[in-house]
């Protein structure tokens, strides 16, 4: 069993930590887990940028926090910066009057599917913004006033990361592929298929895991299935879980034989997936897992560390990110950085209640595990746009 801080008797108190910095196999990452320094952070990488900006977000609003950066990115593009913006159709549903001044300044804006036909049912979840090909800020932020609002507000608790180094390359290479297929009026769905299926993230120790649909396993659940076969420490925080086949037979047998520990979502803004995470509780508890749940705000990190392998970026651990979505994970070994980030896991418990058998038994009354097996089955077969208007009262 893992031994670990208690968590919080009062969520409520939780405050997000600062920033902190670490330097892992040649790289300079900052781990961003606050929110408005995620928007400083994001302003001062697009007006530090000289020559280009690359970025792609699965959704930009026409609120407050969207008109600083995109207000930031015409300054860019007014002092001649190379600026790029992709974003994805059905995530932002793109407003044309907010992003014409944009491209009035001189930027490329795309839209990221929104053509009739099979891509269509594509949804990139990605967020990625590069500037100069040298520095990159990713995660599972969107660019919208809610991920950068603090928890007492009840903004999205979540991750920022800047990355300094010459893994940099491996993301400005994946980003000029997505903008191919994107500009590319008769790209078809065989196509992303493709590319998704033939992305080489190398066999080192820093690689970019790409999840997206293919006939074989992506490289980001390959990677997965992996680690957890040969791993005997977990811990993972994830704001969607609906694991199935191989990697959920896999996570059973790493907590019986090894310390899990799971940070889940007490709070949303999708209640389905709340339920279909409670499905599985009793089994992995029966398998000696530890399970935390989040309730100090929405929670939206994506983040694993299976022994010294760290991952981090877009994904959630669901059927949609593991085998539909276009997703982006960096898996990176190293042991420091493992430990630190360990130690971020503790601070969420600060947020968290455990839940324990005792607690897992008094919540599964028939009508919740009927109501948490049907939000499993939603979660698992349906978009994330129909299990928020059908979340069972969860």
């Amino acid at each position: 069993m893992v031994s670990a801080p208690k968590s919080s008797e009062d969520p409520t108190e939780y405050r997000d930590p600062d920033p902190f910095s670490i330097e892992a196999q040649g790289q300079e990452f900052t781990f961003f887990p606050r929110g408005k320094d995620r928007l400083e952070a994001l302003t001062e990488l697009i007006d530090s940028a000289r020559e280009s900006l690359k970025l792609f977000y699965y959704f930009f609003a026409s609120d407050d926090c969207g008109r600083v950066v995109r207000n930031a990115l015409i300054e860019a593009a007014g002092r001649g910066v190379d600026v790029q913006l992709i974003v994805d159709s059905f995530g932002s549903q793109p407003d044309e009057d907010f992003f014409q001044p944009l491209i009035d300044a001189g930027a490329r804006f795309d839209v990221f599917g929104a053509r009739i036909g099979t891509r269509y049912l594509i949804r990139n979840h990605q967020k990625i913004a590069i500037a100069d090909d040298h520095t990159a800020i990713f995660g599972g932020f969107n660019v919208t006033k809610t991920y950068f609002d603090p928890p007492e507000a009840n903004g999205w608790n979540d991750m920022g990361v800047r990355v300094t180094g010459d893994s940099v390359d491996g993301l400005v290479q994946w980003y000029e592929l997505l903008a191919g297929w994107t500009r590319n009026p008769k790209a078809q769905f065989r196509a992303m298929r493709k590319i998704v299926r033939e992305w080489v993230p190398g066999d080192g120790p820093v690689q970019w895991l790409i999840g997206g649909p293919s006939r074989i396993s992506n490289c980001y659940a390959r990677r997965v299935r992996e680690d957890f076969r040969k791993g005997r420490k977990l811990d993972l925080v994830m704001a969607y879980f609906s694991p199935s086949g191989t990697i959920w037979r896999l996570l059973q047998e790493m907590s019986r034989h090894g310390q899990t520990r799971l940070i889940m979502a007490g709070k949303s803004d999708n209640g389905a997936t709340i339920g279909a995470a409670r499905s599985l509780y009793g089994k992995l508890m029966h398998c000696g897992a530890k399970i935390y749940e989040f309730k100090a705000c929405k929670l939206h990190t994506k983040m694993l560390v299976v022994d010294d392998i760290s991952y981090f970026g877009s994904a959630n651990f669901d059927m949609r990110s593991l085998r539909l979505n276009l997703e982006l994970m960096m898996r990176i070994e190293d042991p420091q950085l493992a430990a630190r980030l360990r130690e971020h896991c503790d601070t969420l418990l600060e947020g968290s209640i455990h839940v324990t058998e005792e607690l897992h038994r008094k919540r599964a009354t028939w009508w919740n595990r009927l109501r948490w097996r049907i939000s499993w089955f939603l979660v698992s077969v349906a978009d994330y746009t129909i299990t928020r208007k059908l979340n069972l009262g969860l």
